[in-house]
């Protein structure tokens, strides 16, 4: 999978707001390049995190991913406590959750920095982590625009 191939995929799902900030728009440097996904069916960005990210750089206190290195990123979902158990075999707070190598390409991990909250994530997805991919991105969207709609009411 490419980038673009996700931002395809995501952004054709209902309600989602795509923002990709760049030079000169008002997000911070650190993030141009990075690819944020929010369920907003409103197209406001909501006071919430996204369910999803695209990160293409390492970030000061999240470097063991170790994508400064050519063409890496890593994709981040907000997976849920169900799909991080089914797929890390531990809860999110528990020893081993993380002793998977986050730099690792194609292997669905635990978040370096976000596995504690339920966050998976896949550098470079490739043809072991495709689908696994796709399914936990609409499973996130899914219980962002559960959380979306429980605070409506």
């Amino acid at each position: 999978m490419r980038i673009h191939d996700i931002v395809d995929y995501v952004g054709a799902m209902d309600g989602v707001l795509v923002i990709t900030p760049q030079e000169g728009d008002p997000h911070p440097e650190i993030a141009w390049g990075d690819v944020f996904f929010f369920y907003a069916p409103d197209g406001v960005v909501p006071k919430a995190q996204p369910f999803a990210t695209i990160v293409t750089k390492d970030y000061p206190d999240d470097a063991t991913s170790h994508l400064n290195r050519p063409g890496a990123f890593r994709v981040n979902i907000a997976a849920g406590a169900a799909e991080f158990r089914k797929w890390t075999g531990h809860h999110a707070g528990e020893a081993g959750a993380s002793a998977a190598d986050p730099s690792a390409a194609d292997t669905l991990t635990p978040h370096p920095v976000y596995g504690r909250q339920n966050w998976l994530s896949v550098v470079n997805p490739g043809p072991a982590t495709a689908e696994i991919v796709k399914e936990l991105i609409e499973t996130a969207h899914r219980l962002a625009r559960e959380r979306f709609d429980r605070r409506a009411r």
